[in-house]
């Protein structure tokens, strides 16, 4: 048989050039001489690239045809079969094959080892676990939250999958481990100051200056002008802070209006000045948001006139609205000047209402009815 099969190849070789006559003809009697085993291997190999072409042809999408996963399965298969298989692929190269064939060794291997790769998974408990302490405690290392798990008598994974399920921000912050920790533990010694700007009826732009009391969240003093400078600022930082009240640290922005002057005068009067970054207002969120409330509750809602008129809206409103009747979570629902408690009234009472800024807002009494 290897001998009929040698002369077969050599006649082919030699008659290559007498036509595709010849060729098909030596094809054919190869393959009465085969082995079954072998034949069908090739009739295999040869009617899945016609059913792919049809497929190709049917679909009219793509020139180049696409080879699904049993195709690729089959000819990793076929190429363990026939001795010339590459013979048989016409529609993609033999290096292409010997590719799937890798390929298939991975995933057959990967479905062997029964998990996938990497480190085994911990449990959802303690997924939660990591994820609590190292967001409320963020200048913590995997290794801390190790140790503090192994103290608290869990049996914790090493760190490096401590580190793959701790608590990552979206926008990371250079100093915003460090800043509200600092405002939080300093509210009850330090002020902040800040401009904001309005518009009046006739196109004139106010600028309106707040100096605020972070512990009871009260304006501590405001004033609003036309042309704000360095020495009218020190002005104001005079009236606000006399001789024995002044606080301990001072937040304000890095607005131009400041100037050098600023900081001589809170170096002489002993207060620590703190700056904030720039394009940074969230550093000094208590007035900022106190600017947003009067914008929402007060400003938006009137027409200015002139100076004196809005000096006179920011007056009324702070003074007998915002400081005696408006609550605060940060003060546990606490008005900025803490009043006396009524009595409890035990019979039948009524609610006495007291508009402010011609009925904008209200305060509210309790009384025996």
């Amino acid at each position: 048989m290897n001998a009929i099969r040698s002369l077969l190849i050599n006649m082919g070789r030699v008659l290559a050039g007498a036509g595709e006559v010849v060729r098909y003809a030596l094809v054919f009697l190869w393959a009465i001489f085969c082995p079954k085993a072998i034949l069908a291997a090739r009739l295999l190999a040869a009617e899945s690239q016609l059913v792919t072409c049809k497929h190709e042809i049917a679909s009219k999408k793509r020139l180049r045809p696409r080879f699904t996963p049993g195709f690729r399965l089959l000819w990793v298969v076929l190429s363990k079969c026939p001795d010339r298989w590459e013979d048989l692929a016409h529609l993609m190269q033999p290096a292409t094959v010997k590719k799937w064939h890798t390929m298939a060794f991975r995933h057959f291997w990967r479905w062997k080892s029964g998990r996938k790769g990497g480190r085994p998974p911990i449990s959802k408990q303690m997924q939660s676990l990591i994820y609590q302490l190292s967001k409320e405690n963020p200048l913590w290392s995997p290794e801390r939250i190790h140790d503090t798990l192994v103290l608290l008598q869990y049996d914790p994974p090493c760190a490096d999958t401590i580190r793959k399920y701790m608590y990552r921000p979206r926008k990371p912050r250079k100093t915003s481990t460090t800043w509200l920790p600092f405002l939080r533990n300093h509210v009850d010694v330090s002020r902040a100051i800040d401009f904001f700007t309005f518009t009046t009826l006739h196109l004139a732009t106010l600028y309106v200056f707040l100096v605020f009391d972070h512990g009871r969240r009260q304006v501590i003093h405001f004033a609003v002008t036309r042309r704000p400078y360095m020495d009218w600022v020190i002005q104001q930082l005079r009236e606000s802070m006399p001789i024995g009240l002044e606080p301990k640290y001072l937040f304000r922005d890095n607005d131009g209006l400041y100037g050098s002057g600023v900081r001589a005068f809170l170096d002489r009067c002993g207060i620590e000045e703190v700056r904030t970054a720039y394009r940074s207002p969230w550093q000094d969120p208590f007035v900022e948001r106190l600017i947003g409330t009067l914008r929402r509750e007060l400003l938006d809602h009137v027409i200015v006139l002139s100076q004196s008129h809005l000096e006179r809206l920011l007056r009324q409103y702070i003074e007998e609205y915002y400081h005696l009747a408006r609550p605060h979570q940060g003060l546990e629902s606490d008005t900025p000047i803490p009043h006396a408690k009524s009595p409890e009234i035990s019979g039948p009472s009524q609610l006495i209402s007291i508009p402010v800024l011609g009925g904008l807002h209200h305060r509210y009494v309790r009384v025996a009815a």
